[in-house]
């Protein structure tokens, strides 16, 4: 969920020229919070947050009147009443969520065999091969919104370019409730005036690092050469920022069937405690449920995953990642688990936990590899009777005993990373 609260919206009007604006990114505003509201109609307008009404909790979505105030998605809850103290808590139903996003999907795989869904609330729509049936940009771009909006109730921006990049960043701008058609040759004055924090993967720190150089436009960069950013920054990253900064962005949409040929990036669960937790039992205990539910994920969509990450948050909200890549992909839930104790165990003396979470990502087909250990065959095959248990009497009739004895109230934040 974007941090902006409307105040810099940018539309284009019906008579901009759409002919290079082939590649369509269409965002559900406030998708969480606007969902939410669907059977709270008494509540549109005010200020909603979505997410556990507890001190501990952290804010799923909060609706742009509560955005004016500052709030945003992963504030901590506690500081997000403190910004917008009438604030309306709605705890978040993620299966409305997945329903409802499925039914937007659905309504871009009727206007375009060229759809990259992004997450449960964006989706990259490629229109170049319908612009004769269906017309371009001006005329797909308000179709979609007018059905996404009779269909769901849902309000859909759009942004379109001839790349993918500029597309997502003129969708963030037509926020709330607006299409931005960007021609090619408008793309570097709309671009350039941008802060640096519109440049793909400059987050908080690496705008710091930037403003330190005197970098704090996309034009302060785009006028810095490439040999100088990267000997400030890196070759690599010189290299993104410097083409991104121009504009350059040569990936093109993937299209559906490529897609279900493929998979999810990532299969991840995190599980944010009700108190900060320092027994190492404990967590690892957390460890134990959390790879479980990774490990079921990847064997239900045929998939196996080579790169297991552990993220933990600590009491203080700072957050640290790990991972490990596997030397071979794997679908087996032992391995994942004991990756992610070997990573804990790797961190020595921590202090007081908030919240853990397990990630399994490079994600391949299972049949395209061999195995990791000898065993796993064995494992992987008792795993899946397992799950055909699970399927047939829940998801308690078969558990490892750690578990078992841990049937107490949870306060998870749900599948991450690949729904």
């Amino acid at each position: 969920m974007s941090k902006q609260d409307g105040s810099d919206r940018l539309v284009s009007g019906p008579d901009v020229d759409d002919s290079t604006a082939t590649i369509l990114h269409v965002d559900l505003d406030a998708f969480f919070a606007s969902a939410s509201l669907l059977s709270r109609p008494d509540l549109v307008g005010l200020p909603v947050v979505i997410g556990h009404d507890s001190s501990r909790s952290v804010v799923t979505a909060a609706t742009y009147e509560a955005r004016r105030y500052g709030v945003h998605s992963a504030m901590p809850m506690a500081r997000a009443l403190r910004l917008c103290p009438t604030a309306v808590i709605l705890e978040p139903d993620f299966r409305l969520y997945s329903t409802l996003s499925k039914q937007v999907m659905a309504i871009l795989d009727d206007v375009s065999p060229e759809v990259e869904r992004l997450g449960i609330d964006e989706a990259f729509v490629g229109i170049a091969g319908v612009r004769r049936l269906s017309g371009g940009a001006n005329r797909i771009g308000p179709a979609i919104r007018g059905r996404v909006r009779a269909e769901t109730g849902l309000v859909a921006s759009i942004g379109a370019a001839s790349t993918k990049y500029v597309a997502k960043l003129a969708s963030s701008r037509a926020k709330p409730d607006g299409l931005l058609v960007v021609p090619d040759d408008r793309v570097i004055q709309f671009l350039h005036p941008q802060p640096v924090s519109a440049l793909w993967g400059v987050g908080p720190k690496q705008q710091e690092r930037l403003a330190r150089y005197g970098l704090h436009t996309v034009g302060d960069v785009a006028r810095t050469s490439q040999e100088r950013l990267s000997a400030w920054f890196g070759e690599a990253t010189g290299a993104h920022l410097h083409a991104l900064a121009w504009a350059r962005d040569p990936r093109s949409v993937v299209e559906r069937e490529a897609q279900e040929r493929g998979h999810e990036q990532s299969f991840g669960h995190n599980h944010t405690f009700f108190r900060d937790v320092t027994d190492r039992g404990e967590l690892q205990s957390e460890l134990l449920r959390l790879a479980t539910g990774v490990g079921r994920r990847l064997r239900d969509k045929g998939v196996q995953g080579r790169t297991i990450t552990l993220t933990v948050r600590f009491h203080d909200f700072r957050t640290i990642t790990r991972s490990r890549t596997l030397t071979e992909p794997t679908d087996v839930t032992r391995v994942i688990v004991e990756t992610a104790w070997s990573l804990l165990d790797a961190l020595g003396e921590i202090p007081p936990v908030r919240l853990l979470g397990v990630r399994a990502s490079s994600v391949q087909d299972a049949a395209d590899h061999g195995l990791l250990w000898d065993d796993s065959a064995t494992w992987g095959s008792a795993e899946r009777a397992m799950d055909a248990v699970h399927d047939r009497f829940g998801a308690a009739a078969v558990a490892p005993a750690s578990m078992l004895r841990r049937e107490r109230k949870r306060d998870d934040t749900g599948p991450s990373g690949g729904d």
